[in-house]
This record gives C-alpha cells, structure tokens and sequence, in this order.
C-alpha cells in the first residue's frame, strides 16, 4: 500500500492533471459544454502562474480529502445530481453494450448487475473535476475489446462505449486568470491501453481491493469476483485475510522468538564449554605435571636402589678376589724360599752336612706339597643382571591420561512436600567438572537409642543426581550420604543430612464425632510412634444431592487430635484430615460425613453399666435382666454400678440442642443431663450433677417424676409420652422436657450449668431406649 500511496504522490507533485478513472465518461466537447462540464487543460511546461488555477492546499489535509473520498461509502445528494446533470445515462449504455456484443438475457443481467456495481463505485469515488491529472496531454482513448468483460472495464474507467477511437473526443474551456486551454483525447490502438493509463488503473484496482483471493493470494475487488478472472476463485473477506495472515505471521514470530531464544540458549551453553575447556586443560596439565613428577621420582629411587646393589656386589667381588691374591703371594714366597734353600743344598760339599740338611729338607718339602694351592677364581669379573621393576612407573605413566578421582558431592536438606507415608526424594549436587560415572546412596534410619544395635545400611547406585528411595517406615527419621565414583576411584562421602517421611494418615474417632447446627467437634488418633508437627483438617461442602460438587476449605496449624470447627446451618460435609511434619502432608484419612441439621453426639460405652447393652446403630440401648447384678461382665473405672445407665458424649458448644428418645409404655427409664463428675455409684437425678426425667409404673398411674439433688416438683401427666424431646439450653440455662407425639411442654428446670454436660439415659426395667440426634429443635420447643 506504502507503494502505491508514494507513487501517487509522486504524479501529484511532478505537476501532471489526469482524468480519475472512476470520473464519469467524457462525451464530445459540445455535449460537455451544453452540460455545463469544464474540464481544465495543464501543459507541464507551461508558466508556474498556470497552477494557480488549482489552489494548494496542504499536503496532510489533501491527503486526508483524497482518503476521506475513497473510503467514503456513498456520495452525497448534491454529487449525484451533478452526475445525472452530467448526462450519464447508466441503464442507456447497460442496454447498448449489450446491444453492440449481441449478449443474451443472462448476460444482460449480469450488466445491470454490473451496473448497479458501477453506480456504487461511482458514489465512492469523486468527481472528475476535483481530481488533478497525470502528464501533460494525456490522452483518453476507447477501444472495443474482445471480451463484454474487457470492455466493461473500459467502460468503468471512464471511457465512452461509443466513442471513436481515433479521433479527438472532447474540449473543455477553463475560465481562469491565466486563460483558457483546451485538451483533448487521442484514441490508442484496438489491443489495448497507454502504460500510464494501465499503472494507474492497477492502483485504483488495489486501492479499492475488498476480498482477498485465496486461490491467487491477492486483493481483488469484489467486482473481479462477479464478472472478473478470479470468479471462479475462493475468496474471503480482507478483514478476515488480514486477520489470518497476521495470525499466521504471529505464529511464525512465536517460532522464530523461539528459535532465537535456542539459538542463544546454545550460544550460552558453547561459552561455558569453552570455559570448561579452559578449566579441563589447567586441572590435567596439572595432572600430567604431577604424574611425571612422580614417575620421575619413582626413577630416581630405583636407580639410586639399583646403583647401591651394584657397588655392594662389586665390593664383594674385590674383597674375594683380594683375598685370594694374598694367599697366592704367600705360596709363591714359601716356594721361592724352598727353592732357594734347596740350591743352597745342593752346593753344599760336605756330604754329611748335606745328608743332615737334605732329611729335613725333604721332610719340609714334602709337608708343603702335601698342601692344595687353590687356583680356581673365588668370583667372576662379570656381574649379575639385574631386572629392573618398572610396573609402578608404568602404572603412573598409564595414570596420566586417566580422569581423576571426583571430589566429594553436596547432598541438598530436605525439601518440601518430597516425601511420602513410605518414600522419600534425595537430591545432591556435584560442584565441580569432574567426572562421574555414578553416585553410591548410603542410607539408615536414625536411631534414638543411646546403646541400642546400630542399624544396617542401605546402598544404591545411582545414574542421576536424584533418587527415590521407597519401603521405608512413615513419620521416621533417615541419614543419607552420597559418594561419587569413576574409573579413577571413589570420591569421599558428602555430609550426612536427615531426612523424615511423611506421617501415616490419622484414624477419624467417628464414634467420638459430635456436631451442632453450627459446630462440630472432630477427634482422631495418629497411627504413628513418632510424634508430628500438626494436622490439616480438609472440609468438602456438598452442594448437590450427588455431592459431586464441593468446596474445599483447609484449617491448618492444629497441634491436637482434636479441632472445634465453625460450620453453616443445615449443610452435609465431608472432613478428612492431614498429618504434617517436616517431610510433608500424609495422605487424606478416611473421610467422614456431618451434618449440622442439628446436634450429634455418640454413646460413651466406657461408662455404660455392664448390664446395658449398646446396639449396632450406636443409639440404641437396651436392658435384658435386671436379676443378678453382681456379675462378672467387665466394669471399668468410668462405668455406673448401681443406675443401669450410660452417659453420651460431651455437647461442648453454645446456644440451642435438641434430641429425643423414643420408649415403650410399660419401660421405665432416667433420661436428661448430667456433668463429667456425676457419681458412678449412685442413680441419676439424686445428686446435684445430674437433672433427669423418671418414668416409673406404680399400680394405679404412670408416674413422671423431673429430679434433681433428689428432689422433684408434683406435676401429673395425663398422657404417656412415647417420644420425649429434650432442650438443651445453656444460654438462656434451661432444660426442658416435651411430649413430641402430640408437642406438649412438659417440665423446665431453670438451673446455671457452671460446665458443659452430658446427655444421659438409664433403665430401671428390662427395655430398650431409642435415641435420635441430629434433629433441629422444632417451633413449639420455644418457651415464652
């Protein structure tokens, strides 16, 4: 678009006029006269006093005109009558083109759909005489293509379907301070249009584009689509064209940022192996400097070894060799004396002299020949080869182009949520370039005792930096080492760090569970033997009867088995519960439902009388026999002895509870409250810990009887209640007793409860009591 705008621009400020291609068509001068057209005539060489004719006005603004002119989307009243006052009779020419072609009905739709199509350009487009034209005496010519379609678009840019194609068509006079001009239009060959005429009805085509041909992929005007060469072609809005290709160019940018980011990812990665190259070459010149250092050494001390045997053994050889020199000097003097006492002998002349001296002459001569003269070598001049060792030298030749041994890992402390009830995740890291073939893990559970036997340790190899150990013991402490090995050896062993698996998943005390209309009170034990940091209640609200959908709310920091928990009235929901220490959260305990439609509270069996018997429902009560009561069934230190009764659970929270027992006629029973420390050895309602209601059966009535400290008020009940409803108030300090079946008030005692209470039941006869929690207090259990 930048393109086309700047050529544009450039026609305008080389000063040429030209004709705009959407103008209506230009007829012959007279017929342009009598209409009243004036069409201006500009010779480019002509005097500058000549553009006057035409004002200036800023660029900007004439930019904005000419923009405002083409995206206008219908002309104004004014302009379309000046465009009938013109002349220009479009249904007229509609029906001689297709007069002159011979078109038949269907393509003389197709016309006056062309037509209606013109008529719309016209209105977008601006009338010729606001227009500024091209060079000076451009010309006009119409020639009859060989197609309608060709002709049609020669009919659009505004020249005359009827016009002679070689002679001059029209003749504008100007009236202007600088005269008047005449211009006039050359016709041009039968095949086809001047170069100028031809650029500029290829811009105004892209310029007015409005869909964007897929099959070409090129702006075209909707115009091509219907009569043009792209009308057999898929086209689509240019809005939308626009909108996909600069998706598709953004998708390109994502890739090509990617690939940049890669690219300098590895430009990154080539620095620092160039760095580590540096590095690897420093360390092994070290290392070769080293190993020669020490072969050399090596060398020197068996030489020095190797030269000291030498001269050992020739220090021998000269000594036995010596000493059989001497020993050869000393016989040859005894045999030169012999000899010479012998020729002394001989030149003696007294014979008897001679006869005296020759005995012992020969007595001695004989005693040294006698003796064997050793003339054999004590040793050999050549000396023993000697084999040098040199394995250890060529153990530390051959050392020279191995790896060093790895210096010692860092093992990293614990980090969180990286363990599990029965694994853990260990992860340590080697600060330095050495190489590793592989990591030894060394593990053990940390033992508590001072003296107890030293536990056994685990080793693993290990490929990676990281590993996880599994089948260990939730909530224990482990001690973990690592090493490093390679060709070259092992490095030292990192630092000990402790690790700790998570806790086991707590047991909910379901039985222990009690709850209001906007409370509850939940207990749990931990399966482990070690102790934890806290626990993590997990609360689902059900919002649907299918109770798929819920919402999840999390209390956190709780030290205790046991959490007071504030809920909304009338809901259901579900709790699970968390144990957490250093290594993370166990899993969810086995989840629990509670209602708060009302007040929940279980049967404490620790304190119910041997004789009284708890149901499966864990609300149900029940008395066989009453005969022997000293019997062997177990009896804890919690239990009544005497009253055949049983005590609920706790109901530690404020306000309003409500809950009802349901009895046969004939059963005699104690129901109502009473405190922790209410005496195990005496009956229910005799003491100043207990308030209870009493149903006895005497021979004439149903007598009720509403104790406390052993006193009761004289009150009559007409009519047996089978379903009694209990009201717990303690804020308003009141207990009330009511018929259900028939909601009749029965008695209130008005007493300061200085602690929370318990409910409590008891059987006088062999029966059964049923009890139903969990049931909102109804209207008429309000006193007034």
């Amino acid at each position: 678009m930048s393109a086309r705008s700047g050529s544009a621009r450039q026609y305008e400020t080389s000063g040429q006029l030209r004709g705009h291609s959407g103008s209506p068509p230009i007829a012959d001068s007279s017929e342009t006269e009598a209409e009243g057209l004036i069409f201006y005539h500009m010779d480019l060489y002509g005097s500058k006093e000549r553009f006057d004719i035409f004002p200036e006005e800023p660029s900007g603004q004439a930019d904005r005109s000419r923009g405002n002119s083409r995206k206008e989307p219908a002309l104004s009243s004014e302009k379309i009558q000046h465009s009938q006052e013109a002349g220009y009779d479009l249904e007229k020419e509609v029906a001689e083109l297709a007069k002159m072609y011979g078109l038949d009905e269907d393509k003389e739709k197709e016309l006056a759909l062309l037509g209606g199509h013109l008529e719309t350009v016209e209105r977008r487009w601006p009338p010729a005489h606001t227009q500024k034209a091209g060079s000076q005496g451009s010309v006009y010519s119409a020639s009859k293509s060989s197609s309608p379609v060709k002709d049609q678009s020669t009919k659009q840019q505004g020249l005359p379907g009827e016009a002679s194609q070689d002679e001059d068509q029209s003749k504008a006079i100007a009236e202007d301070d600088a005269g008047s001009h005449m211009w006039s239009r050359e016709g041009l060959s039968s095949g086809g249009m001047s170069d100028e005429r031809s650029s500029q009805a290829v811009s105004e085509e892209e310029e007015t584009a409005d869909v964007f041909c897929s099959t070409c992929k090129t702006p075209i005007r909707a115009f091509d689509k219907l009569f043009g060469e792209h009308r057999d072609h898929e086209v689509a809005q240019l809005s939308n064209a626009v909108e996909s290709e600069k998706e598709e160019i953004h998708k390109n940018m994502c890739k090509l940022e990617e690939q940049i980011a890669q690219i300098e990812n590895f430009a990154s990665h080539l620095e620092e192996i160039f760095i580590t190259v540096e590095e690897n070459f420093g360390r092994q010149e070290q290392n070769f400097e080293v190993h020669y250092n020490d072969a050399v050494q090596v060398l020197a001390q068996k030489y020095e070894e190797q030269l000291e045997a030498l001269g050992e053994e020739k220090r021998r050889k000269l000594e036995a060799l010596y000493g059989q020199l001497v020993s050869c000097g000393e016989h040859l003097d005894t045999c030169k004396e012999l000899t010479d006492t012998t020729q002394e002998l001989y030149l003696e002349n007294d014979k008897a002299n001679f006869m005296k001296a020759a005995v012992t002459m020969v007595d001695r001569l004989e005693e040294f020949l006698k003796k064997e003269v050793d003339l054999e070598l004590s040793t050999l001049p050549e000396f023993e080869e000697r084999i040098i060792d040199f394995s250890e030298v060529e153990q530390l030749m051959n050392s020279i182009n191995t790896i060093p041994a790895p210096c010692a890992p860092v093992i990293n402390p614990q980090a969180p949520n990286a363990a599990t009830g029965t694994s853990l995740r260990v992860c340590w890291g080697l600060f330095s370039d050495d190489t590793v073939e592989c990591y030894q893990l060394c593990y053990k559970p940390v033992s508590n005792e001072r003296h107890g036997d030293e536990q056994a340790e685990h080793v693993l190899k290990v490929k990676e930096t990281y590993c996880t150990i599994t089948n260990l013991l939730p909530n224990t402490q482990y001690e973990f080492w690592v090493s490093a090995l390679n060709a070259s050896g092992i490095s030292p062993p990192s630092e000990r760090a402790v690790y700790v698996t998570a806790p086991s998943p707590p047991i909910i005390k379901s039985k222990k569970i009690r709850s209001c209309e906007n409370a509850a009170l939940v207990c749990w034990e931990s399966r482990d033997i070690n102790p934890v940091d806290s626990y993590m209640v997990e609360l689902s609200k059900l919002t649907d009867e299918e109770n798929d959908d819920t919402i999840t709310e999390s209390i956190v920091g709780i030290p205790n088995c046991e959490v007071l928990i504030h809920l909304q009235p009338i809901q259901s929901y579900r709790i699970c519960v968390r144990a957490l220490n250093l290594g993370g959260s166990s899993e969810r305990s086995e989840p629990v439902l509670i209602h708060t439609t009302g007040t929940y509270f279980c049967l404490n069996e620790d304190t119910a009388h041997p004789l009284l018997a708890i149901l499966d429902d864990g609300f149900t009560i029940a008395c066989d026999e009453l005969e022997n009561l000293e019997c062997d069934l177990p009896v804890y230190d919690n239990s009544f002895t005497r009253c055949i009764g049983i005590l609920g659970s706790l109901i530690p929270f404020p306000g309003k509870h409500y809950w009802e027992v349901e009895a046969e006629e004939d059963t005699e029973y104690r129901i109502g409250v009473a405190f922790e420390n209410t005496p195990r050895h005496g009956y229910l309602g005799a003491n100043n810990s207990s308030w209870c209601m009493r149903h006895i059966i005497t021979p004439s009535r149903h007598k009720y009887e509403f104790l406390h400290s052993g006193m009761t008020p004289d009150i009559r009940i007409t009519i047996p209640p089978t379903r009694i409803g209990v009201l717990l108030d303690y804020e308003n300090y009141r207990l009330s007793f009511f018929n259900a079946d028939i909601a009749q008030h029965l008695y209130t005692f008005n007493s300061h409860f200085q602690h929370y209470v318990h409910p409590c039941f008891a059987l006088e006869t062999p029966g059964i009591l049923q009890i139903r929690t969990g049931i909102a207090a109804p209207p008429w259990t309000a006193l007034p």
